[in-house]
């Protein structure tokens, strides 16, 4: 079919993907530099990164973006990459060291002395990487935007389509921060970070379930799109349901898993402490190392 050699030439989504990674790799190459390799961002993280980066692309300017509009299993692929791939790995790259740092030296100074000089800035960043306040932004997110209504639309209008992702992306990378916080002091301890990752597990589960078990079809759009491969709109939508249900259910289990261990270490470490500490400051936004 032609739509398997449909690539997504969009120069707006060209230009900021570009803009994403030359950024990184300009900043981590002078970080490296300055500090030796591996210092500042470790190698992993740049390898996360990386491969963040490739799932965006992937789900944005390969023939998964076409398919997106044709069936919704197609679609809904292009959501799990979005939101369980390709966000956890950007966010695990650690990308605002980085990303400053590949400013001009003038510039760099500039951002860290406004972001110094202004207070509310912190502040804001602070409430809007509240646990709560991440958890309520990706939940309604994910639910309005699998609304008959604007879930159609997005099908239908490239520029709701291109709304639908930003704001998808972005609500899962400030969860994933929140979640995995790959820089500066812990905003939740891992106890509430592993609770976050479970709420948001059955949140997701039950959407899936809604969309596997539906006796209808939720998007009528598809029904022509189904046919062309030779399914039934309800056989593409259960498929769509499953594909949410089961990668959602691996992801936040794996993630759930990961900060639970780094937890349980992190207890263990302070119990081998010797003495009382007093408790670390709570950063109130991210580091911001303009350095000369």
């Amino acid at each position: 079919m032609q739509l398997m050699g449909t690539w997504n030439v969009d120069p707006l989504v060209l230009a900021w993907l570009a803009l994403l990674v030359v950024g990184y790799t300009r900043g981590v190459a002078i970080l490296w530099r300055r500090a030796g390799t591996g210092a500042v961002v470790a190698r992993w993280r740049v390898v996360a990164f990386a491969l963040g980066a490739y799932t965006l692309a992937l789900a944005v300017l390969s023939p998964l973006d076409a398919w997106a509009h044709v069936l919704f299993s197609a679609h809904m692929v292009q959501h799990v990459l979005l939101m369980l791939v390709a966000a956890p790995l950007l966010v695990l790259g650690a990308p605002f060291v980085p990303l400053l740092w590949a400013l001009p030296r003038r510039w760099r100074r500039a951002v860290g002395r406004g972001w110094n000089d202004r207070a509310w800035l912190g502040h804001a960043w602070h409430a809007l990487t509240g646990p709560v306040v991440v958890w309520c932004v990706l939940t309604t997110t994910l639910w309005v935007w699998h609304l008959p209504g604007p879930y159609q639309a997005a099908v239908r209008f490239g520029s709701v389509h291109a709304l639908e992702h930003a704001t998808m992306l972005g609500a899962s990378l400030l969860f994933w921060w929140v979640v995995l916080q790959p820089t500066g002091r812990r905003r939740v301890d891992g106890g509430s970070a592993v609770l976050l990752v479970f709420t948001t597990k059955i949140q997701s589960a039950t959407l899936g379930a809604i969309i596997t078990f539906a006796p209808t079809p939720i998007y009528p759009l598809y029904e022509p799109g189904a046919a062309l491969v030779g399914m039934t709109p309800l056989q593409d939508q259960h498929l769509a349901g499953l594909i949410m249900g089961t990668v959602s259910g691996l992801v936040f289990l794996a993630a759930g898993a990961l900060v639970f261990l780094g937890w349980l270490g992190s207890l263990e470490r302070r119990d081998r402490a010797a003495g009382g500490k007093t408790p670390p400051r709570v950063v109130r936004g991210p580091p911001l190392e303009v350095g000369r």
